[in-house]
């Protein structure tokens, strides 16, 4: 498989500005999660290949990106969003087929990514210092400096975004990057280097290692001339890569996923709220970190919003990424399984509706059938564990003080979202949810990528977007002049 008009070819590592072998030769299948097929062979690199990719970013540290000032810095970031929406059409196809998202969902993951290098290109040189009051005789004044070569971990729900958020905001800073893409999902990983090289960004500020977390991703984050890693992934490796890189002492942003709820009062809109409920737990299969997998709401209004909501989940369809339906298949038929067997665990539950997979969907794809439970105690599985696919549970409250307890009630802490039209009860609640983003009569303001993201809890720790990440990506120096 070639990717054109790129011209890449997926079964290589992009190293040093150059698409190289894996040094072990080995290569990995890449499977189309819509019908089970191959799509193609990517590289399975190991801790030679990362070796080599920290080496490479690290002579770009040394020299031209190193060197390169913040504005010069932002004009190639600028640049790199400008030819990812040259080639929307492509990028959005590959990430379609590799993720298994609705076509339409990957058109947006394109431009997503395109206002990531637009933002962080134009915040490149914005990034300032500040000078403080001491005691006569001196001045000082603070510097922010890159941390070095950095480590990205990311997943294969939305590459593209991550990407974004994540080498964006490093670049800017100034630092050089080694990225492991998922090996479920890295065609739009390896498509966007090659888009950078034309971009103009140096050989060896970017690199791309595919292959498998034990292998190439453990080599990263073990590297010990990795000084910062940023991973997007299940807690569980979450907790491993952040124990590796105590041993160097380096800066870990983690983001684990969550157990997000939207809290539903009384006196809300809930027609407005009505498609942010379903599509905010549903997008892209629910393979979303922030998904709103539980809908709480009061008694008054339960049956009310059940309804309405299994209403629109009666209508959902599911089928092949490219026909470009409500949802498509899960990454892979392991993914599958595991929501299969979390829909399982609710036989005892009400299922309020389910959608429906479309007729003469291929038996190899890995599709779910999207399901409302209604009635949810809770303490229940699937009201406390992170599912990961088209699955939602309604839950009722009777005041403000128990749906906060419910809300706060999982060890996850992401996002939330209130609707309501008391003013004084949105205030209290943003202050009282433990959540990193808490949204008011609304639910993830459109995604912007200006907006500090991250979570407490289990759903880990740092801050991507915004100028938040690019603090992330730089450590503090003081200076103390003294100078009488």
């Amino acid at each position: 498989m070639t990717l054109r008009p790129l011209n890449i070819d997926p079964n290589k590592c992009f190293i040093g500005g150059a698409w190289v072998n894996a040094l072990g030769g080995g290569t990995l299948d890449l499977m189309n999660p819509s019908d089970g097929s191959v799509l193609c062979k990517i590289a399975r690199g190991d801790a030679v290949d990362i070796d080599r990719a920290v080496g490479a970013a690290g002579a770009a540290l040394a020299g031209e990106w190193g060197q390169a000032t913040a504005s010069e810095r932002g004009r190639v970031l600028a640049k790199i969003g400008r030819l990812v929406l040259e080639n929307i059409d492509e990028l959005a196809t590959l990430e379609s087929m590799d993720v298994g998202k609705p076509l339409t969902q990957a058109r947006a993951d394109v431009v997503a990514l395109a206002r990531y290098m637009e933002f962080y290109g134009g915040a490149a040189d914005k990034v300032h210092g500040e000078t403080i009051p001491y005691l006569d005789g001196y001045t000082v004044y603070t510097l922010r400096e890159p941390h070095g070569v950095t480590g990205h971990i990311i997943p294969w729900n939305y590459p593209m975004q991550i990407i974004g958020r994540s080498v964006g905001a490093a670049l800017a800073m100034g630092n050089t990057g080694v990225l492991k893409p998922a090996e479920e999902a890295c065609l739009t990983a390896l498509a966007f280097a090659e888009i950078a090289r034309q971009a103009g960004l140096p050989d060896g500020a970017l690199n791309v290692v595919p292959g498998l977390g034990a292998e190439a991703g453990s080599a990263l984050t073990k590297h010990p001339r990795v000084r910062h890693i940023s991973f997007t992934g299940s807690v569980g490796v979450g907790k491993l890569i952040q124990e590796v890189a105590a041993a160097h002492v380096v800066p870990v942003t983690l983001e684990l996923g969550g157990k997000s709820p939207q809290l539903v009062f009384d006196d809300a809109d809930v027609d407005a709220a009505l498609p942010f409920l379903v599509n905010a737990g549903i997008q892209n299969a629910g393979q979303t970190c922030s998904a709103s997998s539980r809908i709480l709401v009061h008694r008054s209004r339960f049956d009310e919003v059940v309804m309405k909501m299994a209403a629109k989940y009666r209508d959902l369809r599911a089928g092949p990424a490219l026909d470009d339906h409500h949802i498509g298949p899960l990454v892979s038929m392991r993914q599958k399984e595991i929501v299969d067997e979390f829909i399982a665990k609710g036989h005892d539950l009400e299922i309020a509706a389910r959608g429906e997979i479309i007729d003469g969907a291929p038996s190899g794809g890995a599709y779910v059938t999207p399901t409302l439970f209604a009635d949810v105690d809770p303490g229940h599985t699937l009201a406390q564990d992170e599912i990961f696919g088209p699955v939602q549970v309604v839950i009722p409250f009777d005041d403000e003080a128990e749906a906060v307890a419910i809300a706060n009630g999982t060890d996850f802490g992401l996002v939330a979202s209130v609707w309501s039209q008391d003013g004084a009860r949105q205030m209290r609640l943003a202050k009282q949810l433990r959540a990193g983003q808490v949204f008011l009569n609304n639910y993830g303001a459109g995604g912007g990528v200006e907006l500090p993201f991250g979570g407490t809890g289990l759903s880990g720790h740092g801050r991507e977007k915004g100028f938040e990440a690019l603090y992330g990506f730089s450590t503090l120096k003081t200076v103390a002049a003294y100078h009488g």
